[in-house]
């Protein structure tokens, strides 16, 4: 009667630990937990989240139990995590109510107010058999095959397991906990980790874009120096060409003149026009811009080169609190 009594009593507070705070019932799997440690169905989280939208705001609603805020991704309580160890609770203990229930119908009326032994009917299970580990009856011990076997009240050895029991489902529950909590560290630094990322790439593409801007005006730079010859060049190619054609048109008009009169007092002025037609010329290759070749194997060299500072000797942390250092890249050349 007291074994039955205790065994009763444990089923009721282990089902108390086991009742959804939404519907109130034991928790139908998929058992899903929140952060705050607190766990629903995922049914009722989903009915909830349907029916009651002024509890939530966007993707945020509160834990039914501690109203502590949870924020939903774009997963919704789907993407909240599984609480497999539960939901392993809950099938142990419909087993063992099944099987309960099973042994309270099959046993004889006067039976089912106290367990007796079934090798002596008349006899109450009153001891258990530690070497066994079975309850049994105190004829069995005297003159039955537990005769020679350790035995010791069932009651303390009840209060022992059940002890013992309580022990481990909060080991358990603890240790799930543990596990909850390393796994929401993991994701905040994946989290943390895709923002690190996102900010360097950008300062990346900032720096490139600095080296791009800094190109670009250099070759404007030397653009405008090859210019500014080429027209300096030019202008003076140009004023010779306008200085020879002159002369051109003043020894043909001297030349006509010669012809007609070929009188001897002309002759001074022949030389004097021949003497003038050698004239200034560009020097030898003065059209060549050849100066201006730049060699940019150096530059290509180096930026080809260009690398991050202690991206081969330093390992990212992960117990840094997931904070990861920024990334600066510089030229190894």
């Amino acid at each position: 009667m007291q074994y039955q009594s205790h065994l009763s009593a444990s089923m009721e507070n282990l089902e108390k630990q086991l009742i959804c705070p939404v519907c109130l019932e034991l928790f139908s799997k998929p058992v899903v937990i929140l952060p705050c440690q607190h766990n629903v169905c995922r049914k009722c989280a989903s009915d909830i989240f349907q029916v009651r939208p002024g509890t939530f705001s966007g993707s945020r609603f509160r834990c039914p139990s501690c109203r502590h805020e949870v924020v939903l991704d774009r997963h919704g309580v789907f993407g909240l995590p599984r609480n497999l160890l539960v939901e392993n609770i809950i099938d142990l203990y419909r087993q063992q109510d099944e099987v309960y229930c099973k042994k309270l119908v099959d046993m004889k009326p006067e039976q089912q107010q106290q367990l007796m032994c079934e090798d002596h009917d008349e006899e109450k299970i009153n001891i258990y058999c530690l070497s066994c580990q079975t309850p049994t009856c105190s004829m069995c011990k005297v003159f039955g095959k537990h005769k020679d076997c350790e035995v010791a009240p069932l009651s303390s050895v009840y209060v022992r397991q059940k002890s013992e029991l309580s022990d481990g489902i909060a080991m358990l529950v603890a240790s799930n906990d543990h596990i909850q909590a390393v796994i929401s560290q993991m994701e905040q630094i994946c989290r943390t980790t895709e923002e690190n990322g996102q900010r360097q790439r950008e300062q990346l593409a900032s720096r490139f874009d600095g080296l791009v801007a800094i190109l670009e005006e250099r070759k404007q730079e030397l653009v405008g120096l090859i210019t500014r010859q080429q027209d300096d060049k030019l202008r003076h190619l140009r004023s010779l060409i306008r200085r020879q054609n002159d002369d051109l048109e003043a020894a043909v008009t001297l030349v006509e003149s010669a012809i007609q009169s070929m009188e001897e007092p002309q002759m001074p002025l022949m030389a004097a026009a021949a003497r003038a037609s050698n004239m200034e010329r560009p020097e030898l290759g003065y059209e060549s811009m050849s100066h201006f070749v730049i060699d940019t194997d150096d530059a290509a060299v180096m930026l080809m080169n260009i690398d991050f500072w202690g991206g081969d000797d330093e390992e990212d942390d992960p117990d840094d609190g997931g904070e990861e250092s920024e990334l600066d890249f510089s030229s190894r050349y």
